[in-house]
């Protein structure tokens, strides 16, 4: 019997593209949770309209604090599986079946959508971060690990929590494949499609500065717990 599986789609100021994401989403994966991480927008009512069950967050408290929401939340109802994606419509539903298929033949496995970006013009501010983030992970992990600012994902859900991960916003996406690979949890890329609008439409949320330097001191403390770890052993 395949585990229970639902979509968790953290969501901010996400009033024009959550519908749509949502309802796709639901045409493949019937089960939808959305947080709301403390818009102003019609975020919520949209994504409820569209056939979501919608938690809220009453101010933003960042993308990995509304997935560790989620996450819990999927676990109280004993869902065993999370698939996310992000609320812009970048993650295609059509792809969700990829991921699942991967998540099926690899159970416990962390399992990212490796975006495929060839055809899209990326801000270097962006590619800049993905940089950082990919080379540090390397280096920490002992081991390549896949397009670690993916947020198109399928989380174990008892397992990911168990974790243990403290990043709140950008920085958890990095920091739970971190702490996974140093937990012996298997992590698994599959190439996946894509869609970006062009640079001048896109929206993000993404601090370029900002959030790659949290990225990287997420990254340095699981690394120096490691080896605090390793000297008290």
């Amino acid at each position: 019997m395949s585990p229970r599986t639902a979509a968790l789609i953290p969501a901010y100021q996400a009033a024009g593209s959550i519908a749509v994401v949502v309802s796709g989403t639901r045409s493949v994966l019937p089960t939808v949770v959305v947080v709301d991480d403390g818009s102003a927008d019609d975020t919520a009512v949209r994504a409820a309209d569209a056939g979501a069950e919608v938690l809220r967050h009453p101010e933003n408290r960042g993308k990995g604090a509304a997935l560790v929401t989620g996450l819990r939340h999927l676990a109280a109802a004993g869902v065993e599986r999370a698939l996310t994606l992000d609320a812009d419509g970048q993650h295609l539903p059509a792809e969700i079946p990829v991921l699942l298929a991967a998540a099926d033949a690899a159970p416990g496995a962390i399992v990212v959508g490796v975006r495929r970006k060839e055809r899209f013009a990326i801000k270097r501010a962006a590619r800049f971060g993905n940089w950082i983030a990919d080379r540090l992970m390397r280096g920490i992990a002992g081991r390549a690990l896949p397009d670690t600012q993916s947020g198109f994902r399928v989380y174990p859900v008892a397992a990911t929590l168990a974790l243990g991960t403290r990043g709140t916003r950008y920085d958890f996406e990095t920091e739970v494949l971190l702490r996974a690979a140093r937990a012996g949890m298997a992590v698994q890329g599959v190439q996946v499609e894509v869609y970006y609008p062009p640079v001048a439409e896109r929206v993000s949320h993404y601090r370029p500065w900002a959030d790659t330097i949290r990225i990287i001191r997420s990254v340095v403390r699981v690394a120096f717990q490691r080896e605090v770890g390793a000297e008290t052993r």
